[in-house]
């Protein structure tokens, strides 16, 4: 839902809420006092939907550039290898260099342990950081279900108004916003 429609429908249910209150019947009020609280509660599960989408691409973008830096390291790793085994080759061909020949591939095969125990750290965290993008988009889904039911029981309580003061509306949007609420509770156990 863009926000202007969101604006959009809260506005209609004010406008609703405030024709009950000017009719002095005490239910209207109390059903308008409840559309009230469930807007509050669907703007703020709808916050928290907001930040875990940010979290969720962000840490996806973190895992991108995470995997870009492993695999920079792993081909500098080739390069490591390529140049050692090179200079092992050399260094086997004998003559006066092969002392500096044998020096350099050890350098270069401790150089590539360092370079590849780097790209195995950026593996990891790369895992990491995809592992908390899933949990992220798992509580997006779940605070997506629970604003919609928050939306719903603001629509539905709407009715009792409408209706000019039918209780079973009102109940049903009680019921309806506490399943919300629940199930953004759920998205964070």
């Amino acid at each position: 839902m863009a926000m202007e429609d969101a604006t959009q429908e809260h506005l209609e249910n004010a406008e609703h809420a405030e024709h009950a209150a000017r009719e002095g019947n005490a239910f209207l009020t109390t059903v308008s006092v409840t559309i009230a609280v469930l807007a509050v509660l669907a703007a703020t599960v709808g916050s928290f939907e907001s930040l875990e989408t940010a979290e969720a691409i962000n840490d996806k973008s973190e895992a991108a550039y995470l995997q870009n830096k492993a695999s920079d390291q792993w081909s500098f790793f080739q390069a490591k290898s390529i140049k050692k085994n090179s200079y092992e080759i050399a260094a086997a061909m004998g003559g006066p260099g092969t002392d500096q020949f044998q020096a350099a591939a050890k350098r270069n095969e401790a150089d590539g342990a360092e370079i590849q125990a780097k790209a195995t750290e950026f593996e990891k965290q790369v895992d990491e950081k995809l592992r908390d993008s899933d949990v992220r988009e798992h509580r997006h889904h779940v605070l997506t279900f629970a604003v919609t039911l928050l939306h719903i029981s603001i629509a539905v309580a709407t009715l009792s108004i409408i209706t000019r003061g039918k209780r079973w509306p009102w109940i049903g949007s009680l019921a309806l916003g506490a399943l919300g609420v629940i199930a953004a509770g759920f998205a964070y156990v």
